[in-house]
C-alpha cells in the first residue's frame, strides 16, 4: 500500500482496479474493492490496523464489476451514482461467476463462487460532499466511461480518483461507454483547475498529464474505427481488425493479447449496438 498524501493510500496490487483509502478521524472512505475472497480479507485486515474512527464508507467509481463484485464482501455502506441503482435492479440478486468472455479482469479469476451485489445505500445524481473531517471530499459524476462514472476530488489535498475515465498501458471497456462525454471529461481533467493536481487511475494508480492526453488521442483513434467499421456493413471480420488496430497502441506481456483484443471487439460490437445512430449523426 502507498501513501500518496498524509492518510490517504492507494493500493495496485490486486488483480482487477486500484483501491483506495481515505483515513480521517471520523473512519475510512473507501474507493472501490477487490475482487477476490482472499484479497478481500486481506485488505480488510489491513485496513483494520489503521488508527482512526470505527465508521466505514466504500464509494464505487461506476457499476463495472471489477469493481463492484466485491462491494458486499468489504461489509460496510456503499456510495454511487444513482444509476447503479437501476443498473443492478436489471442484475440477478445472486451471481455466479461463469465465462463472458467480455475482456474484464474478473473473467481470469478462479474461485469467485456466488456473488451478491451490494447496491449504493448512499447516491447522487450530479455532486455529494462528505464532510468526515476539516478537509471536504466531493463525489461528482463524470461521464464517460460508463453511465455511472464518478470522481472521488480531494481539493484540499489536490487528488482525484477518476476511475476508468484514464487507462494507462491496456484498453479501456468501450462496451458502457460514451466517447464523446468521455473526451469532454478528459477535457475537464486537463483544465488548468487539475494541473497540480495528483490524478489516480482506477486501474493503473498515479497517472500525469501526458497519459491523459494519450487517453484522449486514443478515443479519437476509436471514433475513427467505429466509422470505418459502419463504412464496411458493420462486419464481425471488419471489427475484429479494427481492434487489432486498435491494440497497437500498448505495450503489455504477450499472454495479455487475446483478452485485450477480446475486450476491444466486444467493446466495439456493444457501443456499435448502442450509439449507431449517434455516430451516423455525429
Amino acid at each position: 500500500m502507498q501513501e500518496i498524501a498524509p492518510h490517504i493510500f492507494i493500493e495496485t496490487s490486486y488483480p482487477g482496479v486500484t483501491l483506495g483509502a481515505i483515513n480521517w478521524p471520523h473512519g475510512l472512505i473507501l474507493i472501490d474493492a477487490p475482487l477476490r475472497p482472499d484479497d478481500i480479507r486481506l485488505w480488510r485486515a489491513t485496513l483494520a490496523n489503521m488508527n482512526g474512527g470505527i465508521d466505514r464508507l466504500l464509494v464505487n467509481l461506476d457499476e463495472h464489476f471489477d469493481r463492484t463484485i466485491g462491494s458486499r464482501q468489504v461489509e460496510c455502506m456503499v456510495a454511487g451514482h444513482e444509476k447503479m441503482n437501476v443498473l443492478f435492479r436489471d442484475r440477478p440478486v445472486t451471481f455466479k461467476s461463469q465465462t463472458v468472455e467480455t475482456g474484464a479482469d474478473w473473467e481470469l479469476e478462479n474461485g469467485l463462487g456466488s456473488i451478491r451485489w451490494a447496491p449504493p445505500e448512499i447516491s447522487f445524481s450530479h455532486q455529494l460532499e462528505i464532510n468526515w473531517d476539516a478537509h471536504p471530499i466531493k463525489l461528482e459524476y463524470h461521464p464517460g466511461p460508463s453511465a455511472c462514472s464518478i470522481w472521488v476530488e480531494l481539493p484540499d489535498q489536490k487528488i482525484v480518483f477518476v476511475g476508468d475515465t484514464v487507462v494507462p498501458s491496456a484498453p479501456p471497456f468501450l462496451a458502457s461507454a460514451d466517447i464523446p462525454g468521455w473526451k469532454a471529461s478528459l477535457t475537464h481533467l486537463l483544465s488548468p483547475e487539475f494541473r497540480e493536481f495528483t490524478i489516480i487511475s482506477g486501474r493503473g494508480g498515479v497517472v500525469e498529464q501526458a497519459e491523459v492526453k494519450t487517453q484522449f488521442k486514443f478515443l479519437e483513434k476509436v471514433e475513427h474505427q467505429l466509422e470505418r467499421i459502419i463504412e464496411k456493413k458493420q462486419t464481425l471480420e471488419e471489427i475484429e481488425r479494427s481492434a487489432h488496430t486498435l491494440l497497437k497502441n500498448f505495450e503489455f506481456a504477450s499472454e495479455k493479447e487475446s483478452h485485450y483484443l477480446l475486450r476491444l471487439s466486444w467493446g466495439l460490437q456493444q457501443y456499435l449496438k448502442h450509439h449507431i445512430e449517434l455516430i451516423l449523426t455525429a
